[in-house]
Formats: structure tokens, C-alpha cells, sequence
């Protein structure tokens, strides 16, 4: 083939860099990174390859991967790709139930898993999985617990490596087109069975090639791979960097982010509106610590950081010297520490989409100086349909649309796309498929929105937007963005469709609870007495109408409910990307809603 394709990149790139390193792995014995060279990869990917063929891994046949951020995720992946398979990566989260269902639905062949848990989870229903030859497990220390069907990925090496089975494996890479499908990716959605999004080699291609037009990726750089690489937006990511030599570090834990993030001290790293949120939390607090003198800095240094980086450099403009010095004294006395206090001191780009985020929480890390690029996107458009540019970017919006991608608003508001990164459909569901795009070829995204030349804004999620019983419509999804950014609220699910008043069952978060306890006074034996507690009810109550006070009357919380647990993916109360499962919430706390909207005295926690 003369142009690019996922099927050679890994062995082209080692013919070029075959010293570079370009992924790296945490040891788990010694806790030291390690990284790998464009050769070592390539080398193992063939071996992978052939591996593969050797178990009667076919051409367009499915191999999942369900497992947490591991090298050996990557290995497969492109050993998927050179054999003109299908990658169908997992999350390693789902449930067994769930695990059935894509197995199943997808006639998968080969099941890779990380560690005991995924195992574990495929090997409670693996009598109910006809089309699964073989499962390979990349931690060694998983018990196999004697199945027959399982092998370690070391050992899984070692199958077929033969010169017959590389030269089937070069004659599929021989053969491979951008018309081939490369990755089923299952959309957890919030209501129902997930559906396999089905993404062809052209539309990573696409991916590829818009990105590289918009993005300015420096070399020598560094990203840290911290959402799992079964979620669309750090796959792509993950892509994009390994297509621009640009090195990866792989976290396999979420729960150490915190000091991983100091360990590797990234350029760049994608992720989540909720991390940042936390991070945000993290810093006012530290902040909070301060002696009064110092909070007067930082008050000042953030006012400079707003005119020189908001109102100066984000229009493209020049700051005056004296801005230019001020800025200076500010980024050395606070903005640099607060960095640095997180692990993001050498950060030059942090791409940020998968969820509504609050504008004044972007300009609070842009007046830092930390470089954060919003963007929107979904599994069916191969991740990003518009992102910030580097200049006259627009707070409220989800930024402008990325080249070569065109954006309608459609009937109800609704954000319509169309490009070669978009799906061409969902896995064995051609119904699904065609209600998912209007006659005429646009993909209907189910997001309403609305564009103003090529700068997009989002409203909320159709499905999701209610209208109370007095007429007026409401976007739950925009309160609990603004919620989310409260210390003492973890979570928040607001309700409200066809009632007469917005009310909401809130998870606080319950260290910050705690300590707020301690310093008021509070006694409790239990958490059910710590939120029944009327001081804390109170303290709730006015964290809501703080956030609130920019929403009109009819869009506010008139009544919550607290409660101890918080919403899960096992509960199947959010999504494997952690969306709320709005549906479901109001089937499991449906007393506690239909009392809500029965009493009406102080709301009282439960």
C-alpha cells in the first residue's frame, strides 16, 4: 500500500525509529517505568500477529480486548489490524452479563483480558460463549483457575511463530484497504443494550489527518494515557500520539493518578470534565490553607493571569511589558507552584471532551496558565468533531468545528454531522443504524445544540432535556455540571420531567463532610446520622443555592434527597464512561422522588 494504514504503522515507524521509545509501562514489582522501542513493538506485534493466525483468527474476524491500560492492550491492537481483524476493545469494568452480550453479539474469536478480574468475569459465563476459541490473559499472576480455553499472553507468544504464518500475516497487510473495518466499539449507552459503533480504517485515517491540521504537536513530548483505551476519546488520543512519535505512558491504576501524574510529569493528557473538577476542588482548598497576605496574591496573580492569558493572548493580541511582568511575578509566586503541586508543571496541551464542563472552570485553569483544549465528540464521529483552537476560542461553546467536518442543527435543536470519521453504522442492528442518520446522510447525534459559523454550543443531551408540568424546559445536564464543581457534592442526578419543580438526589462527597463535621461539632455513630444531621442538610442546601444563583426560579433544586452510596457503573447507574443512566436512578430512588414531590417540608436526607 502507498498510503498509511493501522496495518503497517507500527512496522513502518520501526523502519524509521526503530530506537525510538514510544510506549511506556509502570513495573508493577518495581514500580520504575519502562519503555519500548518502535522495534521491540514491532517485533511483538508480528509475533502477536501470527499468534493469532495460528488459533484461526481470520480476516474481518472480531478479538476483543477487556482489560485496563496495558502495553500488551497496544500489541494487540495492531496485531489485530495487520491481519485485517477487527479490534473490539472492552471495558474492564463490564460486568459478566455484559462481557456476554459483546462476545455474542460480535461472534468474537479471541477474548483478551488484563488481570484476575476480567478473567474472572469471562469465565463466570464462558459456557455461554459458542464463538470464543481462545481467551489470553496479560497478567501473569491470574489464576486460570483450569480452563482449558485460557493461556498467558507469554505463552500465547510462543504459538505459530512460523515463516507460513508471517507471510499470511503480510499478505493480509498486503491486502488490507481503508474500506476494511478495524474497531466495533461498544457505546455503553444510557438506556438499553450497548450498541457496536463500527468504525473503518479510513475513518482513523480521517482522524488522523484532522487532527495533524488542527493540533501543533511538538516533538520530543510526552502523554499520559489515563482514561482506559477502550474509551473513544484516549484511543484516538493514544493514536494520534504513537502516529506523531509523540512517547506514551500507559496508567494501568486510575486510583494513583495522583502520583503518577508527579512521577511523569507529562506534556500532555487527555481526560474527563470531572477530573479537572476535582483537581479545581484540590487547589481552592490548598488555597484556603493559605495565610491571608498569601490569599491576597493569589487573588492578584489570578486577576493577571485572566488579563494576560484570557483577555491578551487568547485574541491573539500582545501584552503590554508591564502585563508581561506582572504575569511573570504571578506565574513564578503562585501559578507555577499550584502546577507543580499537581504533576502538570511541563504541560503544554490537556485535551478535555466526554461531558458538559462549566465555562468559569475553564477560565480558571486558563487564567493558571494551564493549557486546556474543550472539545466534543462520540464513539460514532471517532472522537472529536470540534475542539478549542490555540486562539479566539469562545467560552460556553464546545469549540470550532475540526476541519474537513461539517455540522447541521437539525429538527429539536439536534447536532447532525457528516465526515469520514463518522460510523457507518451499528454491529447486526440495521435498525438502530438507520434511525441513527437522516435521509439525506447526516448522523443525528441525539445532542441538541446550536452553531454559530463554525463555533458549536451544546445544550443537553435531547433525550435528556424535560419539561416541567408549568411548560418550561429544563437541562439537567447544565445544573449538575455546575454542581459537580462543589467540594461537598460528588454526584447529582436532577429530575423534574412533567413535574412542577426540579428537585434532585445528591451523593456528597463524604470526606469533606466529615471533616466539616468535625469542625462544627457534629456527632454521629453512622453516615445515615451525618446526613440527617439538620446542619448538614443545611450546608447542602446553601451549597445549591450558591451554585444556583445564576439559573432562573423555575430552573432551580427546590428539594433534594441525600444518599450515602454513590452512583455506580455496577448498579448500572452510569455508563462505562461514567454518564448517568437518568432512567435508571429514577427507578432505584423512586420513593425517595415520589416523596420529594408528596412533602412539603425541609428536604431531609435519607
Amino acid at each position: 500500500m502507498s498510503q498509511f494504514h493501522f496495518s503497517t504503522m507500527v512496522f513502518d515507524k520501526a523502519k524509521k525509529y526503530a530506537k525510538h521509545q514510544i510506549l511506556f509501562y509502570r513495573d508493577e514489582l518495581t514500580s520504575a517505568w519502562r519503555g519500548i522501542t518502535w522495534g521491540e513493538m514491532a517485533d511483538c506485534v508480528m509475533s502477536t500477529a501470527k499468534a493469532l493466525v495460528e488459533v484461526g483468527v481470520a480476516e474481518h474476524d472480531c478479538v476483543g480486548i477487556c482489560s485496563q491500560n496495558m502495553i500488551e492492550c497496544l500489541m494487540a491492537d495492531f496485531a489485530n489490524y495487520a491481519n485485517r481483524a477487527v479490534s473490539v476493545p472492552l471495558y474492564a469494568t463490564l460486568s459478566p452479563e455484559q462481557i456476554k452480550y459483546c462476545v455474542n453479539d460480535s461472534q468474537m474469536k479471541l477474548l483478551f483480558v488484563g488481570e484476575q478480574l476480567q478473567f474472572d468475569n469471562v469465565l463466570e459465563v464462558i459456557d455461554q460463549l459458542p464463538s470464543l476459541v481462545q481467551i489470553v490473559v496479560f497478567e501473569p499472576k491470574t489464576d486460570l483457575k483450569g480452563c482449558k480455553k485460557a493461556v498467558y499472553f507469554t505463552d500465547f507468544l510462543h504459538q505459530g511463530q512460523t515463516e507460513q504464518n508471517e507471510e499470511i500475516v503480510c499478505l493480509r497487510q498486503k491486502a488490507a484497504t481503508l474500506d476494511d473495518l478495524a474497531i466495533v466499539m461498544y457505546t455503553s449507552g444510557t438506556t438499553g443494550n450497548p450498541k457496536g459503533t463500527m468504525l473503518l480504517h479510513s475513518a482513523l485515517h480521517e482522524c488522523m489527518h484532522i487532527h495533524d491540521m488542527r493540533i501543533k504537536m511538538p516533538k520530543n513530548n510526552t502523554s499520559l494515557a489515563f482514561l482506559p483505551l477502550s474509551h473513544i476519546f484516549e484511543r484516538g488520543w493514544t493514536y494520534f500520539c504513537m502516529y506523531k512519535n509523540t512517547k506514551v505512558y500507559l496508567n494501568r491504576r486510575p486510583s494513583e493518578i495522583t502520583k503518577i501524574l508527579k512521577e511523569v510529569k507529562p506534556n500532555m493528557m487527555c481526560n474527563v470534565p470531572r477530573f479537572w473538577e476535582k483537581v479545581a476542588i484540590g487547589v481552592k482548598e490548598k488555597i484556603e490553607t493559605f495565610s491571608p497576605f498569601m490569599k491576597g496574591v493569589v487573588t492578584w496573580s489570578i486577576d493577571v493571569g485572566k488579563r494576560y492569558n484570557i483577555d491578551v493572548i487568547r485574541v491573539g493580541k500582545h501584552a503590554s511589558p508591564l502585563l508581561w511582568f506582572r504575569y511573570l511575578i504571578a506565574n513564578n509566586l503562585v501559578f507555577r507552584k499550584l502546577r507543580k503541586a499537581i504533576g502538570i508543571e511541563n504541560g503544554i496541551l490537556f485535551p478535555v471532551a466526554g461531558a458538559a464542563m462549566d465555562e468559569k472552570l475553564i477560565a480558571f485553569f486558563r487564567c493558571l496558565g494551564i493549557p486546556m483544549m474543550y472539545g466534543y465528540g462520540l464513539s460514532e464521529t471517532c472522537a472529536s468533531v470540534c475542539c478549542y483552537p490555540y486562539k479566539n476560542y469562545t467560552f460556553g461553546s464546545i469549540g470550532d468545528l475540526m476541519p474537513n467536518v461539517q455540522v447541521r442543527i437539525g429538527d429539536d435543536n439536534e447536532i447532525q454531522v457528516k465526515a469520514k470519521t463518522v460510523t457507518v453504522g451499528y454491529y447486526n442492528k440495521p435498525e438502530e443504524t438507520a434511525a441513527a442518520f437522516t435521509e439525506d446522510g447526516w448522523f443525528r447525534t441525539g445532542d441538541a445544540g446550536r452553531l454559530e459559523g463554525k463555533t458549536l454550543f451544546f445544550v443537553d443531551r435531547i433525550k435528556d432535556l424535560f419539561k416541567t408540568s408549568n411548560g418550561k424546559y429544563i437541562s439537567p445536564q447544565l445544573i449538575e455540571t455546575k454542581l459537580g464543581g462543589d467540594k461537598y457534592i460528588e454526584q447529582v442526578a436532577v429530575i423534574g420531567n412533567n413535574r412542577n419543580f426540579v428537585t434532585a438526589i445528591i451523593a456528597p462527597a463524604l470526606e469533606p463532610l466529615k471533616t466539616f463535621a468535625q469542625e462544627h461539632g457534629i456527632t454521629y455513630q453512622r453516615i445515615e446520622e451525618l446526613l440527617a444531621h439538620p446542619k448538614i442538610i443545611q450546608l447542602i442546601a446553601e451549597r445549591i443555592e450558591e451554585n444556583q444563583k445564576e439559573f432562573a426560579s423555575f430552573e432551580k433544586i427546590k428539594r433534594f434527597r441525600l444518599i450515602k452510596k454513590g452512583f455506580s457503573i455496577e448498579s448500572g447507574e452510569l455508563t462505562s464512561t461514567l454518564k448517568i443512566r437518568r432512567a435508571v436512578i429514577q427507578q432505584n430512588y423512586a420513593a425517595l422522588i415520589n416523596e420529594m414531590y408528596a412533602d412539603v417540608e425541609m428536604p431531609i436526607a435519607r
